[in-house]
């Protein structure tokens, strides 16, 4: 079994900064593409940014310039620095994974449980 499990949610201020954690855990053989999404209510689930297995990275254009991904190969840990939110940025922010684990050396698609991010005054 894989487990992918978030931190660093919370209430910030606009223009405030938030990092955001997500660690994978289990076992695992590798870890290929990761990625953040977030979910505001009552809209659908929207790709946030991704990071690649070599390091590629690529961001939704609402958040390009604020939001920076990174990951922790050593750790199987992803990362997402947020900073000069806005209240529009608030969400569920869900951790993604394509995840080969040993006891069947096939690619799956792993999801966290989602941390809440509210930005407001």
């Amino acid at each position: 079994q894989v487990q992918l499990v978030e931190s660093g949610g919370g209430l910030v201020q606009p223009e405030g900064s938030l990092r955001l954690s997500c660690a994978a855990s289990g076992i695992i053989h590798s870890v290929n593409d990761m990625g953040w999404y977030r979910q505001a209510p009552g809209k659908q689930r929207e790709l946030v940014a991704t990071i690649s297995a070599d390091g590629n990275t690529y961001y939704a254009g609402s958040v390009e310039g604020r939001f920076s991904i990174s990951r922790d190969y050593a750790k199987n840990a992803l990362y997402l620095q947020m900073n000069s939110l806005k209240p529009e940025d608030t969400a569920v922010y869900y951790c993604n994974a394509d995840i080969v684990v040993w006891s069947t050396l096939r690619r799956s698609s792993y999801w966290g449980q989602g941390t809440q991010v509210t930005v407001s005054s």
